[in-house]
């Protein structure tokens, strides 16, 4: 069989999310949003094989800690995005490990404070696991 490569490369990646995501019990789109700090028709665009629009590197680790993606699971996932990106992977931190955290946030009023408030909090959370490392082992 031919290696997928192009537009057929990424919806491969794609059904694969989607069918992960969809063996999960439901809210889990939500879920998803909410710890990608973006909106449910995000998460429907980058799990759903009819949207071309690519899944951002950067949120595989997330995917995988709230979805709970099994080791297998991810290196079928990895490999099929690896052949739609060749090198993005490597540049993302998806091969490191990530906890998934759950908070209760003040609501500020509008759907646009609450996104802003939600970015930055995600932003904070990304630099502090620059400054301290994500490898506890780094750090001694």
């Amino acid at each position: 069989m031919k290696p997928q490569t192009g537009e057929a490369a990424i919806r491969a990646y794609k059904q694969k999310l989607g069918a992960i995501v969809d063996k999960r019990p439901s809210g889990m789109r939500q879920r998803l949003a909410d710890a990608l700090g973006k909106n449910r028709s995000f998460v429907t665009q980058i799990t759903s094989p009819s949207y071309l629009t690519p899944l951002p590197a950067r949120h595989i680790s997330v995917i995988f800690s709230v979805c709970h993606f099994s080791r297998a699971e991810q290196k079928d996932f990895l490999a099929l995005y690896h052949a739609a990106h060749p090198g993005r992977v490597a540049r993302s931190p998806a091969g490191k490990r990530t906890r998934h955290l759950t908070m209760t946030a003040p609501d500020l009023g509008s759907e646009e404070r609450n996104r802003l408030f939600d970015h930055a909090v995600a932003d904070f959370i990304n630099r502090m696991g620059v400054v301290f490392g994500s490898d506890p082992d780094e750090g001694a």
